[in-house]
This record gives structure tokens, C-alpha cells and sequence, in this order.
């Protein structure tokens, strides 16, 4: 499984966000991926000032899990429901 974090450099909350997201990740071996939002057009359009957000998958066909703070119980279901359909 994979995360995608948008972010941007000058913000804590995203800070906070990949600190408390990176160990949930990793007790289930899943990636998280950081992707600067003002390093793409499309994504700093879309998504502004509505950083950080985390996605299970990818921005464009992963699903949104949250935005602003984490959801730890979105999270840890995005990681059952991975883990129940690779078993």
C-alpha cells in the first residue's frame, strides 16, 4: 500500500501529519510518498491552501482520507482493508 501526503515546505501541519502518519505506515510496510502541491500546478489549483492531505493510493485515483489533521481511524482502515485484500 501507498500514501500520498500533499504538502508544502513551509507548513507545520503537514510536518505533523507525516510524523504521525509515517509509523502507522510502517507497521504494515506501506510507503508514504510526499508531494509538494506548489511543485504542481494542477495540484496547488486544486487543493490551495487545503494542505496537508492524505490519500490512500494517489491523488488522482486514490481515495482522500483526510486533510488538516490526521484521521488515525480512516488510516488504520485503509491499512486493514489493504492488508484483508492482499491476504
Amino acid at each position: 500500500m501507498r500514501f500520498t501526503l500533499l504538502s508544502r515546505s513551509y507548513c507545520h501541519l503537514c510536518d505533523e501529519m507525516l510524523d504521525a502518519v509515517r509509523p502507522l505506515a510502517a507497521l504494515r510496510g506501506a510507503d508514504v510518498v510526499v508531494v509538494d502541491v506548489d511543485a504542481d500546478p494542477a495540484l496547488e489549483q486544486a487543493f490551495g491552501d487545503r494542505v496537508p492531505v492524505l490519500f490512500a493510493g494517489d491523488p488522482a485515483g486514490g481515495a482522500e482520507l483526510c486533510h488538516f489533521r490526521l484521521d488515525r481511524a480512516r488510516v488504520e482502515a485503509a491499512l486493514a482493508g489493504a492488508q484483508a485484500a492482499s491476504d
